[in-house]
């Protein structure tokens, strides 16, 4: 390659890369008013909460759950786990820390398990306040105080997104899921998205709202409950708000090893993808092609260089060195918001960047084309019956 051709290249690389962050940035303002829980001012006095837990196989994280509901304070009059068929305890277990359980051994025909159990559990409550909790989320005290103000301040369906608490290193692989699902969401955007979106992990409305939009019953056979019991909010003409949990709530999503993980996103990602709105599913979409693109510049640089056969398409090797740090920073400061995810995820961005787009593939398929997939020892419909 001559000296000319040498320097067209470096060029072309320059402002390719230039273009790929600059693309980066621009998808990143999706997440630019990560509004969270701790932000919201705490009322006490905003009426009774009834929590509705439902529970699948959640021996073993129900206790700390229900402990940190123990700081809740006097608004949390009744606190009842649904125990939807499982075969570890889970109901016992309840039982011992003083919930009330309803054990429901059936699913009714028509509905998604977790919506059923939701149904359930609302129905046999009585407070003005319902409060969902997954089994795997964790509130810090006052935390509960400010959901009430939450409530109080924006009405309607609140919403949080958990901090997402990461221990193994095969939970490192859930980066980009976490963070594609808030941006996919469209509600941290500088112009929030006109559909509605929700987070299932910590839903908290009145029940004469519940009841307005149909409850559970409304979203009965949906994969993605949380984001159509949204839609049914906003049909009625009630807001929908989302936050971020930071320090007030946590969860730890897929603690039982690589293969609950694999087939938790499996389930949800690419019908979140499918529900998500034109232009946050357009800039989700830019922001992580620019990711791939230079993690892709980065590795035909590295065999370029092992093999000695230089590729027209890489360039200087330091420029794609530049582009995989400045990408490497923007991940690590978009993390630091949504998990106690390790240095090195974002130092090696490219290892849980494939994990997505394997699990990410596998969900299409699954999802569009086989029609079903597995979770927590059930064949789940993708397609929802009305």
């Amino acid at each position: 390659m001559s000296d000319a051709d040498q320097v067209s290249v470096a060029v072309t690389t320059v402002v390719v890369l230039l273009l790929l962050l600059v693309g980066a940035s621009a998808g990143a303002r999706q997440l630019a008013n990560l509004r969270r829980l701790g932000d919201e001012g705490r009322a006490t006095d905003a009426g009774r909460i009834a929590v509705v837990i439902p529970a699948r196989n959640e021996a073993g994280t129900l206790p700390i759950l229900l402990d940190s509901l123990s700081n809740g304070g006097s608004a949390v009059s009744e606190v009842v786990v649904v125990d939807d068929g499982s075969v570890d305890g889970t109901g016992e277990v309840a039982a011992s820390t003083g919930a009330r359980v309803l054990a429901v051994h059936e699913v009714a025909a028509g509905w998604t398990g977790k919506a059923w159990a939701c149904q359930v559990g609302a129905d046999a409550t009585q407070a003005e306040l319902l409060l969902f909790l997954d089994a795997d989320t964790v509130l810090a005290t006052g935390a509960v105080e400010r959901l009430l103000g939450a409530h109080r301040r924006y009405g309607g369906l609140v919403s949080v997104q958990p901090y997402h608490e990461v221990h193994a290193a095969y939970e490192q692989l859930s980066a980009y899921f976490n963070v594609m699902s808030l941006m996919g969401s469209g509600e941290f955007a500088p112009r929030r998205t006109r559909r509605p979106m929700a987070f299932g992990p910590c839903l908290l409305t009145s029940r004469v709202d519940y009841e307005s939009a149909g409850g559970h019953g409304a979203v009965r056979g949906a994969i993605l409950d949380d984001v159509e019991l949204a839609t049914a909010y906003a049909r009625v003409g009630l807001p929908v708000r989302c936050l971020t949990g930071g320090a007030e709530l946590r969860m730890r999503m897929y603690p039982n090893g690589l293969r609950q993980l694999a087939e938790g996103w499996t389930k949800n990602i690419a019908s979140g993808a499918g529900q998500a709105g034109p232009a946050a599913r357009a800039s989700a979409a830019a922001w992580i092609m620019c990711h791939f693109a230079v993690a892709v510049g980065v590795l035909l640089t590295i065999v370029s260089g092992a093999t000695g056969q230089r590729a027209f398409v890489t360039g200087p090797w330091f420029v794609w060195m530049i582009g995989w740090a400045a990408l490497g920073l923007q991940f690590r400061s978009i993390l630091r918001r949504v998990g106690s995810y390790r240095w090195w995820t974002w130092a090696v961005f490219p290892v849980p960047l494939v994990a997505f787009g394997v699990l990410f593939a596998r969900s299409v398929f699954l999802t569009y084309a086989r029609g079903s997939v597995r979770w927590r020892g059930r064949d789940v419909a993708m397609h929802a019956e009305k």
